[in-house]
C-alpha cells in the first residue's frame, strides 16, 4: 500500500463526503414530523456521530490534503458559515460551525507521510469508524424510505431526495471499502463517474424545481431546462456505449455551479421565494465544486 496516498485520498474524502452525510443526516430531521420522534432522534445522532468524524479529519488533514481540492471549494465554499447560522435558527438543530472555521484555515501541502505509521493508523481507525457509522446511516436512510414508500411516515422530503442520499453514501462506503483493500480509490472509468454525478447533477436540478416558490418562475424555468440537459447526456452516455461526454458536461456542470451559486447567494440574502434551506443550497453548490474537479482530473 502507497500510504502517503492512502492517507491523502482517504483525508481528502472524509473533508468532502463526511460533511455530505452529516448534512443529510440534519435534512432528515428537520423533514420529521413529531410523529416521529424517535426518527429525529436517530437523525441527530448520525450527524453528531458524521460532525466527530469530520472535526478528526479536518485535525488530521492540515499540511497533507492537495491544493486542487482545497481550491475546488467542495470542503466549504463563502456560503457555509452563514448559511449554518442561518439553518441552525430556521429549524433549531445545532450546527458546529467551529468546523467550518477549522477547514476555512485548511493548508495544502500534501507533507510525505509515507513512513509515518502513527499517521497511518490514525486514518485507518478514521476509515473503520467512517464505515461503521455509513452502515448505520444507509440503514436508516432506507428504513425512512420503505416507510414513506408504503404511506407510514410523512417527511418534507421527497422519496427520490432520500434514493438520491441513499445512493451518495453507498458511493462513500465503496470508496472507503476500497483504500481500505486496496490503499486507493477505485479505477473508474469516466464514463461511469459521468453517468453518476450527471444523474446527481439531474436531480439536483428536480429537488430545485420542486422546492421553489410557484411565483418564482424564471428560476423553476433554467431548473427544469438544466434537469432537461442532464437527462439527454445521460441518454446520449447509454447509446454512446464506452464514450464519454467531458466536455459538453463540463461546460453544462459549470453552469449549473454558477447557477447554484446565484441561488445559494440569493437565499441566504432571503432574495429567493421557497422552501430550501439555506444549508441545502450551499450542499449542492459543494457537490458541483466537487464533480468539476473530478472533470478536469
Amino acid at each position: 500500500m502507497h500510504s502517503s496516498n492512502y492517507i491523502e485520498r482517504s483525508l481528502e474524502l472524509h473533508l468532502f463526503s463526511g460533511r455530505i452525510m452529516k448534512e443529510h443526516s440534519l435534512f432528515l430531521e428537520a423533514g420529521f414530523t413529531p410523529a416521529n420522534a424517535s426518527f429525529s432522534e436517530k437523525a441527530e445522532y448520525f450527524k453528531c456521530e458524521f460532525e466527530k468524524l469530520l472535526c478528526d479529519a479536518v485535525k488530521l488533514a492540515n499540511g497533507i490534503i492537495g491544493q486542487g481540492v482545497l481550491r475546488s471549494q467542495e470542503i466549504v465554499t463563502e456560503f457555509t458559515a452563514l448559511a449554518e447560522k442561518q439553518t441552525a435558527k430556521l429549524t433549531g438543530i445545532p450546527i458546529d460551525s467551529d468546523i467550518t472555521g477549522m477547514e476555512l484555515r485548511l493548508r495544502s501541502g500534501c507533507a510525505k507521510c509515507s513512513d509515518n505509521p502513527d499517521m497511518r493508523s490514525k486514518v485507518k481507525k478514521l476509515n473503520q469508524r467512517a464505515l461503521f457509522l455509513l452502515e448505520g446511516l444507509i440503514s436508516f436512510k432506507e428504513s425512512v424510505l420503505r416507510n414513506v414508500l408504503c404511506c407510514e411516515m410523512f417527511t418534507v422530503n421527497y422519496p427520490l431526495l432520500i434514493e438520491h442520499i441513499i445512493r451518495e453514501a453507498k458511493l462513500y462506503r465503496e470508496h472507503v471499502e476500497c483504500l481500505e483493500k486496496n490503499g486507493s480509490l477505485p479505477d473508474s472509468s469516466m464514463r461511469e463517474t459521468e453517468c453518476f454525478w450527471n444523474r446527481i447533477m439531474m436531480e439536483h436540478a428536480m429537488f430545485i424545481r420542486g422546492l421553489l416558490d410557484p411565483c418564482e418562475t424564471e428560476l423553476f424555468s433554467s431548473a427544469d431546462k438544466f434537469a432537461g440537459e442532464y437527462c439527454d447526456l445521460l441518454e446520449k452516455s447509454r447509446n454512446a456505449h464506452d464514450s464519454t461526454m467531458t466536455a459538453e458536461t463540463k461546460e453544462l456542470t459549470k453552469k449549473l455551479r454558477d447557477f447554484k451559486s446565484a441561488g445559494a447567494q440569493g437565499i441566504t440574502q432571503c432574495k429567493i421565494r421557497s422552501v430550501i434551506l439555506p444549508l441545502l443550497a450551499d450542499h449542492v453548490l459543494r457537490e458541483a465544486n466537487h464533480y468539476l474537479r473530478l472533470l478536469k482530473s
